[in-house]
C-alpha cells in the first residue's frame, strides 16, 4: 500500500525543524517559533498539542527524547537551538523553566541524538560535538573545521558526526578513529543501518550507504536539492527530507514514493514505531504519513492535501531549465512515468505545470505551476553556514576577491558592516556595500509563503520590501549582534494627523497622497508629517547574548584575586537573574511573572560603579532594556548620573571617545536616555534632563561615531515628542534647541541623522504655536539659515519635504 496522509497538525508559527516519534501516540516537535511541542494521540488518528514548552526566545533546531524515569513517568524531551543551550523538560509537568540547562556549546545547537542509557549528544555550529551523561559533559568531540550538524550514537561509547567539512567522523570516547570522505558537500544528517553501518545525506543531494570501515555501499539519487534527513523505518525501508519539498521513501536501494509537501523544505522526518512516517516543514506543519488504510485522512482532507500541493508556484529552477515553446500539451500525461519521481513539465494554455509520476497510483500528480524566479535556486555555503548569497566582491587588481554572505531578509547595511569589519575594510564604505547588496540581490518567494526562515542563519529569505530599507536601520550592534534596537512600534510611526494613506516618516520617503485615482483630477494634496507625537524606542535585543557575556565577563573578574572584589555578590546575581527574566518576557510580549522594583535598578546602579569600564557595556545594555520597558524606574537622576559615569562623559572631558570600549558605552548609554523619553517622563529645570543636555551640549560633535549620532539626534527627537504634550521650562527649551541647531549645522553624511532632528525641530515650532511660546529672534534666524542649506547637503526628499514645513512654522 503507498504511504499516505494520515494526519495534519497543526500549532507552530513557523518552520517546524526537528520532529521525533518516540512512540505511537507521543510527537516531539521544534519550531523557529521558538517553542517545541508534546502531541498526544487524542483519538485515530488525530494528535493533539498537550503541552508546549519555551526556555526563551530564539530558534529551537533539534529536539530529542529521553526514556520515563521512575520521577518522571512520561519521560523527558530535549532541546537545543540558537541560544547555544540544550534545555531538558520533563514531559506531563507545566514548568516555565527547564529542569535541566547544560551549557557549554558557544554557538548554535542544530542536532540532537540520545542513546537507550540516556547519553546526549550535541552538535553545533562551534564546530564541536559533545557528550553528556547524567547531565554532565564528558567528552568534547574536536576535530571538525566547520558546524556539526548531524550526531549519531552507536554501540560501545561510539559516535558519528556529520558537518559542514563535507566529512564524517567516527570516534571512540573523544578520539577520532576514522574520516569518512566522499560527499561533495555538508552532511547533514546521519541515520544507522543495522548488520550494514551507517546511511548519511548530503547537501550534494546524494545519501550515502556506508560500512564502518568506510566502504561506499551504494549512493541513492532522487532528491533533487539538499538532503536534510534521514529516518529508518522499522521494516528496513528509509525515509528522507530535503528542500526539494519532497518526503522520499527507498525500498531495497530504489526511490519507492515521493510525497510532495506544500512548503519549501521537509526538515524533519521520523519513523514511529508502527511504521508511519512524521514530517516537519516550513510551512509550519507537522504531518504523520501511513501505508494502513485504517489510518488514512479522510477522502476529503486527502483531496485538500493534493489541491494544496497542486497549488504551490514552484521555480524554473527546481525543476530544470525550461523552454516554454518546447514544452508539450496535457497530452503528454498519458505517457507512464519511468520511475517514482520523475517529473515532466507540461503547457496547459498559457500556465507552465509541474507534474510527478506516483508510482504507486501510476497517474502523475500535479506539483505545482512552474515560474520564473529571482536569485538562486540553492542557498550558498560560506564556511558551515548557509546563505541566499555569497557575493564575489574585487577590491583590487591581481587581489582574490572577498566573499560577502548575505541572506535576502537581512537588513544590507547589517551585512555591509559584518563584511567590513571581517576584512578590516573602513565603514566609510558601508553605503557603497549596501547598495551592491540591493542591486545584485533578488529575494525568492516559493511556495506561496513570506514565513521561510533558514535553519541555520535565522532570516527568511523572501524578498523584503525596498521601502522597508533605509539609513534608519543601518547600524548593527558589533557586541550582541542585535540590529538598531528598533522595536516594532518605533517602526509604524505616524503623525497625529495623518490619513490612512500615509507613509512611514522615517522608514517611507513618499508622503504624498493622491486625491483622485485618476490622474487627470486635482493634483496630489501634500500630508504634513508635523507633528509626530510617537517616540523612537531602541528596545530590540538579545537577552541571552547580553546575559551570557555579563556573566562571562563576571567569571573573567572573579577568577583573579586582583579584580576578585568586583564579582557579583549573590543577592545582585538574584537580581540580575529576575531582570534577565523580565526582560526575555517583556521583548517577547508575554505578560511578566517577574515584577521590578527600584532595588533591580540599584543593582545595575551598583555594578556599573565599580566594574571596569571595558566590562562595563552588557550592564549598560541592560539599563537600556530597563529604560525601554521599565521608563518609570529610571526617571531620575541618581540612575544618569550613573550612566554618565559609566560612559566616561562629563562636563571635563566632553564626551569624546578615547577607545572602542568608551564608544560602545557612550552609544548603549545615549541609547538609555533615547528610550527613558517615553509618555510618562518628568520634566523640569532640574532634572537629570537638563544636566544630560549641558553635558552633550559641550561634547565635541565631530567625535561622536556614525551610531552615536544617531541616537543622539533620536534623544532630541524624542524630547520634542513630549513638548507635544508638555509645558516645558524656556532654559530647557533653549538647550534642547541649541543642540538641534548644532547637529544641523554640523551633520553633513548621514541623510537619517538630520532628518531626525529636522523632524525634532518642528515638532518643538509647532508646540511653539499652541502653547504659545515664543524664541529668540537670534535663534529663529540662525535656524532658518542653517535648515535652508540642507536640501542642498542632503539628496534625500524627505530632507526637502521636511524643511518646507518647517519653514512655514518659523
Amino acid at each position: 500500500m503507498p504511504f499516505k496522509l494520515s494526519a495534519t497538525l497543526q500549532a507552530h508559527s513557523s518552520d517546524v525543524r526537528a520532529v521525533v516519534a518516540p512512540s505511537d501516540d507521543l510527537i516531539l516537535s521544534a519550531s523557529r517559533d521558538s517553542t517545541a511541542i508534546a502531541w498526544i494521540r487524542a483519538s485515530e488518528p488525530s494528535f493533539s498539542p498537550a503541552h508546549t514548552f519555551r526556555a526563551g526566545s530564539r530558534f529551537i533546531n533539534a529536539v530529542a527524547y529521553l526514556k520515563p524515569t521512575p520521577e518522571a513517568p512520561q519521560g523527558y524531551i530535549v532541546t537545543g537551538g540558537q541560544d547555544s543551550i540544550i534545555n531538558i523538560w520533563e514531559i506531563g509537568q507545566s514548568r516555565e523553566e527547564p529542569l535541566y540547562s547544560l551549557l557549554g556549546h558557544s554557538d548554535n545547537v542544530c542536532a540532537l541524538h540520545v542513546e537507550g542509557d540516556g547519553t546526549i549528544i550535541s552538535g553545533s555550529w562551534d564546530k564541536t560535538a559533545k557528550v553528556w551523561t547524567n547531565f554532565q559533559l564528558v567528552n568534547d568531540l574536536v576535530g571538525h573545521t566547520q558546524s556539526v550538524w548531524a550526531v549519531l550514537s552507536i554501540e560501545g561509547d561510539g559516535y558519528l558526526t556529520g558537518s559542514a567539512d563535507k566529512t564524517i567522523k567516527l570516534w571512540q570516547q573523544h578520539k577520532c578513529v576514522r574520516t569518512y570522505h566522499g560527499h561533495k558537500d555538508a552532511v547533514r544528517t546521519l541515520a544507522l543501518l543495522t548488520d550494514v553501518g551507517f546511511a548519511s545525506g548530503s547537501n550534494d543531494s546524494e545519501i550515502t550507504i556506508w560500512t564502518f570501515e568506510g566502504d561506499v555501499v551504494h549512493s541513492l539519487n532522487a532528491h533533487t536539492s539538499f538532503v536534510y534527513t534521514l529516518s529508518i523505518l522499522p521494516n528496513g525501508d528509509a525515509a528522507s527530507g530535503g528542500e526539494d519539498r519532497s518526503l522520499r521513501i527507498w525500498r531495497d536501494g530504489e526511490c519507492h514514493q515521493t510525497i510532495v509537501h506544500p512548503a519549501i523544505s521537509v526538515w524533519s522526518v521520523s519513523a514511529m514505531p508502527n511504521g508511519d512516517i512524521a514530517t516537519g516543514a516550513s510551512d509550519g506543519v507537522v504531518r504523520i504519513f501511513s501505508e494502513a488504510e485504517e489510518r488514512w485522512a479522510s477522502p476529503q482532507d486527502l483531496k485538500a492535501f493534493d489541491d494544496l500541493v497542486a497549488s504551490q508556484a514552484l521555480p524554473a529552477q527546481q525543476v530544470g531549465d525550461v523552454k516554454k515553446s518546447d514544452l508539450p500539451g496535457p497530452e503528454a500525461l498519458n505517457i507512464p512515468g519511468r520511475k517514482p519521481g520523475d517529473v515532466k513539465m507540461i503547457q496547459n494554455g498559457t500556465i507552465t505545470e509541474a507534474h510527478q509520476w506516483d508510482s504507486t497510483s501510476n497517474q502523475w500528480q500535479k506539483i505545482g505551476e512552474v515560474v520564473d524566479a529571482v536569485g538562486s535556486g540553492r542557498k550558498q555555503l560560506y564556511e558551515g553556514k548557509e546563505y541566499d548569497y555569497v557575493f564575489d566582491v574585487d577590491i583590487q587588481d591581481g587581489v582574490p576577491p572577498l566573499k560577502l554572505p548575505y541572506n535576502a531578509n537581512e537588513n544590507p547595511f547589517t551585512a555591509a558592516q559584518r563584511f567590513l569589519e571581517r576584512n578590516d575594510l573602513a565603514l566609510t564604505y558601508i553605503d557603497q556595500v549596501a547598495q551592491f547588496i540591493q542591486k545584485n540581490a533578488g529575494g525568492v518567494n516559493l511556495g506561496g509563503s513570506d514565513n521561510y526562515v533558514d535553519p541555520y542563519t535565522g532570516t527568511s529569505r523572501h524578498r523584503p520590501s525596498a521601502s522597508t530599507v533605509s539609513s534608519a536601520s543601518a547600524y548593527s550592534d558589533p557586541f550582541t549582534g542585535g540590529t538598531r534596537y528598533i522595536s516594532s512600534e518605533s517602526a509604524a510611526i505616524t503623525p497625529s494627523s495623518a490619513s490612512s494613506s500615509y507613509s512611514d516618516p522615517f522608514t517611507g520617503p513618499n508622503r504624498y497622497v493622491s486625491g483622485s485615482s485618476t490622474a487627470s483630477e486635482s493634483p496630489a494634496a501634500v500630508v504634513s508629517v508635523i507633528p509626530v507625537s510617537k517616540p523612537l524606542l531602541f528596545k530590540q535585543a538579545n537577552v541571552s547574548a547580553m546575559q551570557g557575556k555579563l556573566y562571562q565577563f563576571d567569571q573573567a573578574l572573579r577568577s583573579e584575586i586582583s579584580t576578585s572584589a568586583l564579582a557579583l555578590y549573590p543577592e545582585e546575581i538574584g537580581h540580575l537573574e529576575e531582570i534577565f527574566t523580565f526582560l526575555t518576557q517583556s521583548a517577547a510580549e508575554r505578560s511578566p511573572t517577574v515584577n521590578l522594583t527600584n532595588t533591580h535598578v540599584d543593582t545595575v546602579v551598583q555594578i556599573l560603579d565599580r566594574w571596569p569600564a571595558s566590562q562595563r557595556f552588557p550592564v549598560i545594555d541592560l539599563a537600556r532594556l530597563l529604560s525601554g520597558f521599565c521608563a518609570d524606574l529610571v526617571d531620575n537622576s541618581t540612575f544618569f548620573d550613573a550612566m554618565l559615569r559609566a560612559a566616561g562623559l562629563s562636563t571635563d572631558n566632553g564626551g569624546s571617545p578615547s577607545s572602542k570600549a568608551k564608544e560602545t558605552n557612550v552609544l548603549l548609554v545615549l541609547r538609555t536616555m533615547a528610550n527613558a523619553l517615553q509618555a510618562n517622563t518628568k520634566i523640569g529645570d532640574d532634572g537629570w534632563i537638563k544636566d544630560i543636555f549641558g553635558i552633550l551640549g559641550g561634547a565635541p560633535y565631530e567625535k561622536f561615531t556614525k551610531g552615536q549620532r544617531l541616537a543622539l539626534s533620536t534623544v532630541l527627537f524624542n524630547f520634542s515628542c513630549l513638548a507635544l504634550q508638555k509645558s516645558i521650562d524656556a532654559g530647557l527649551r533653549e538647550q534642547h534647541i541649541r543642540l538641534i541647531a548644532d547637529i544641523l549645522r554640523l551633520e553633513r553624511a548621514d541623510a537619517e541623522v538630520a532628518y531626525r532632528a529636522l523632524v525634532g525641530l518642528g515638532n518643538v515650532l509647532y508646540a511653539a504655536r499652541e502653547q504659545p511660546t515664543s524664541f529668540e529672534a537670534a535663534t529663529t534666524s540662525n535656524l532658518k539659515t542653517t535648515v535652508t542649506e540642507l536640501p542642498g547637503q542632503f539628496r534625500d526628499p524627505r530632507i526637502n519635504e521636511i524643511v518646507r514645513e518647517i519653514l512655514t512654522l518659523t
